[in-house]
């Protein structure tokens, strides 16, 4: 029992109870299949981004910013080409996957081999990626995308209808962030290169002196992030259903944030896919709770700012007392030595 009070995802948990509790009395609309649903539906895009931003933090502690421009230009360039030559829901996938993954292998490269903060590399490798697709782009949005972005949309895994006589459902797109979810916690928990991530995250130098590949384990944390902004992109095309050059780009300090309430440590090493979850949970339930009541969407920046300064002081807190723990375990061993 101890341990659970120990666990931030404890706490989130109970938070989460207490304001949908709290939204439910003065909505009741909140607390029905219907918006569960959406909310799910609505969130699955920074949800499936935020599982590679996690394994990001893990790595290092500094986030990855790049990943929603990543994502916008997947986004675009699976809208055109499908619109081109045509194709189905799963080459969709798979080139967005392929192009995700090349992008963000880049920034691994530039990280190790230059040795600049992630936030660094990706602030620039975000504006040149950006840039490059407004450029190529000039800022035009495609109104009309192939129809299989649509009837991938229309899959539900079981059809309600509502008290207005609207049919709804569970979709695909929130299964996909569940099957991401999956994906994320098995490579952390069950394979070697998860816990080469947590050993990189926590002491990159006693890591490699243990033989871990650095460079091999950056790679593919990069490029796995890459990789999910690619799927986030096509989820996202099927809800959207066009394709907006500067739709995306501005939603990553809502996914860090969510994160690092997860319990992602600011100094890397930690954080898990269950708190990444509850994380993004509880910023969906806030934007969707606000948008029921009626209360300004300001409220909601507001937010996000207080849960960075929060996790910011929180991880700085744990990291001070781990030192200071250790300091005195070193020192009980030195004067056990000289007794």
């Amino acid at each position: 029992m101890n341990k659970l009070f120990k666990q931030t995802e404890f706490y989130l948990a109970v938070v989460i109870v207490i304001l949908s509790t709290v939204i439910t009395i003065l909505n009741p609309r909140f607390l029905t299949a219907e918006n569960l649903f959406d909310l799910m539906k609505s969130f699955s895009v920074l949800g499936i981004m935020a599982v590679g931003v996690l394994f990001v933090l893990i790595l290092g502690g500094t986030p990855d910013v790049s990943f929603t421009a990543i994502a916008q230009v997947v986004e675009y360039v699976v809208v055109i080409i499908t619109l081109k030559w045509g194709g189905n829901i799963f080459y969709a996938f798979l080139i967005a996957c392929a192009l995700g993954a090349l992008m963000g292998s880049f920034n691994g490269f530039m990280v190790h081999f230059f040795k600049v903060p992630t936030v660094i590399v990706t602030i620039a490798t975000l504006n040149v990626y950006f840039g490059l697709l407004y450029v190529f782009s000039k800022g035009e949005v495609i109104f009309v995308v192939h129809p299989m972005f649509r009837n991938f949309a229309s899959i539900k895994l079981g059809t309600l209808i509502n008290p207005d006589g609207a049919a709804y459902g569970f979709t695909l797109t929130p299964l996909i962030w569940i099957l991401v979810l999956i994906l994320g916690w098995i490579i952390l928990k069950y394979t070697s290169i998860g816990r080469n991530i947590y050993a990189v995250g926590g002491n990159e130098i006693a890591a490699e002196r243990v033989g871990i590949n650095i460079y091999r384990t950056k790679l593919f944390v990069f490029s796995f992030i890459g990789l999910l902004s690619g799927i986030a992109a096509v989820v996202h095309a099927t809800i959207v259903q066009s394709a907006i050059p500067n739709i995306i780009v501005g939603q990553e300090l809502n996914v860090i944030a969510a994160v690092f309430l997860g319990g992602a440590s600011v100094f890397g090493g930690g954080g898990t896919i269950i708190g990444t979850f509850l994380g993004i949970m509880l910023f969906a339930i806030m934007n969707n709770g606000l948008t029921l009541l009626k209360i300004s969407s300001y409220w909601y920046g507001v937010f996000v700012g207080t849960v960075i300064v929060i996790s910011i002081t929180t991880s700085a807190i744990q990291r001070f007392r781990q030192e200071k723990a250790r300091i005195r375990i070193h020192v009980e061993e030195a004067e056990g030595e000289k007794a």
